[in-house]
């Protein structure tokens, strides 16, 4: 596909689909010497009580914590991409 190319309405659904299927958000980054300084870096999500670790490993190589960057990336997308979506049928319907 390049970069032009149409999103086909299925691919839609099933990005929907998986966005519908993930834990409830609002998903937060808290990152370790920026937004707490104790313990390590995580994303809340939705409940209180419940807390995303994401690591990344190399094969023979110990897991290490993905980059700030990254936990921003991923506790955003939980809110972005129902957006994101809505925006697209928007334009789409507008379209038609």
């Amino acid at each position: 596909m390049n970069k032009f190319s149409e999103i086909p309405n299925e691919d839609l659904e099933d990005i929907s689909h998986r966005a519908r299927l993930a834990s409830v958000g609002p998903w937060i980054a808290f990152v370790e010497g920026r937004d707490h300084h104790s313990g390590d870096s995580f994303i809340r999500i939705g409940d209180p009580e419940s807390d995303m670790y994401v690591t990344k490993s190399q094969t023979g190589l110990p897991s290490l914590p993905v980059s700030a960057e990254d936990l921003d990336f991923i506790a955003h997308a939980r809110q972005d991409v129902p957006r994101l979506l809505d925006e697209v049928r928007r334009l789409r319907a507008l379209i038609r």
